[in-house]
């Protein structure tokens, strides 16, 4: 990305560079998703693919498609 150091950037713009690119999501309750990004909406909903679930930095489950409700979500982030 082109995003430099201090840079502001709009979320959703970010949100939409991103679609089809792996991300991490992490739950308020620990629980971290791992997948590739297919949409997320105003509210943070997010759909995911390929999504591996972490409890306690241990793999749990492998899920192929994932929907993770937004009021859920204390971050994503765009794995590189």
């Amino acid at each position: 990305m082109e995003n430099g150091a201090g840079e502001a950037k709009d979320p959703s713009g970010f949100l939409s560079e991103i679609i089809g690119a792996p991300v991490t999501v992490k739950l308020n309750s620990g629980v971290v998703y791992k997948g590739e990004l297919q949409s997320v909406d105003g509210y943070m909903n997010i759909a995911l693919e390929q999504t591996k679930e972490y409890v306690d930095g241990k793999l749990r489950r492998n899920y192929g498609d994932a929907f993770v409700r937004g009021n859920n979500v204390m971050y994503i982030s765009a794995d590189t």
